[in-house]
């Protein structure tokens, strides 16, 4: 089956010329939803991705309209290689049900993952000058006070969950955890 996934960012925007370019792609059924690229929640692209089976094309516009980001676009170009169903984008002329459409895809990936390790090199010799400089300390370390005891018992019998034990605290989740696990193992001594 032909499905075509068609965005606009706004209300006020037309999607006919997207549209358009669709009719010499004979398409079954469309998907059309008036939301912005930043916005992750997209309700008919999602309907979109749990529709398509196996052997089913997706024709879009531009890769634009799909994703914001490369990190998306590979992340639902994965999502559709697992399902077996091909991608089409008109302006890129990219097909991944072809050789050259997937060494296109995969080289797209292969810059994307280049980018992101220069930039964690580059955070990483960043923070190593700012440390040497005294500028860079690193998180300030949470400790087990009382405040820590007295919102871990009120956790251990339901008076809060773990959420809001982070909540109170000013940490995340995962710090929590790595505290907890301190605090439980501390005592086990």
């Amino acid at each position: 089956m032909n499905v075509a996934y068609i965005r606009v960012s706004t209300v006020e925007q037309n999607e006919a010329r997207q549209m358009e370019a669709m009719k010499k792609h004979n398409i079954s059924k469309y998907f059309v939803e008036k939301v912005s690229a930043k916005d992750r929640n997209k309700p008919k692209l999602r309907e979109m991705l749990e529709f398509v089976r196996e052997g089913d094309t997706i024709y879009i516009h531009d890769f634009s309209r799909l994703a914001r980001s490369t990190k998306d676009l590979l992340e639902i170009v994965e999502e559709l290689k697992v399902k077996k169903v091909n991608l089409v984008s008109n302006k890129e002329n990219i097909d991944t049900s072809t050789p050259t459409g997937k060494l296109m895809l995969t080289m797209i990936g292969a810059i994307a993952e280049f980018e992101r390790q220069n930039l964690l090199e580059r955070q990483k010799e960043g923070i190593a000058i700012a440390k040497r400089e005294g500028k860079y300390k690193g998180r300030k370390k949470v400790v087990l006070n009382d405040e820590f005891r007295k919102l871990y018992d009120d956790y251990r019998i339901r008076k809060i969950n773990k959420t809001q034990f982070a909540k109170a605290l000013n940490i995340s989740r995962p710090t929590l955890d790595r505290m907890i696990k301190e605090y439980v193992d501390s005592l086990a001594l």
